[in-house]
């Protein structure tokens, strides 16, 4: 949401193509640490689409290393963790009240 980032993983319980599937089987915790190549490309993208917010899907290999998956400029976060989900409806709140600086 503008300059700030938000993430969460999903972990799910089993071996499952499709988290969604099921959702009583996933566990969501705030990302305390995104890398700053990650940060600075999805600000990037951001720009270059003139959008203020992205929901971003990554995945991470065994080696820790983050996929891009997609990008969905109205994509839904009311769902992972409680203090992550806070922080994205405060900083949507202020977006809209005070609007961009860009």
């Amino acid at each position: 949401m503008g300059d700030q980032v938000f993430a969460t993983r999903i972990d799910t319980d089993g071996d499952h193509l499709d988290w969604r599937q099921d959702q009583r089987l996933t566990t969501c915790s705030p990302v305390p640490f995104v890398p700053p190549d990650i940060r600075e490309a999805a600000r990037s993208y951001l720009d270059a689409f003139g959008l203020v917010f992205g929901a971003f899907d990554f995945a991470l290999d065994g080696d820790g290393r983050w996929w891009f998956l997609e990008c969905n400029p109205n994509g839904q976060w009311a769902f992972v963790d409680q203090p992550t989900t806070k922080a994205i409806t405060t900083a949507l709140a202020d977006t809209l009240q005070k609007g961009t600086t860009a």
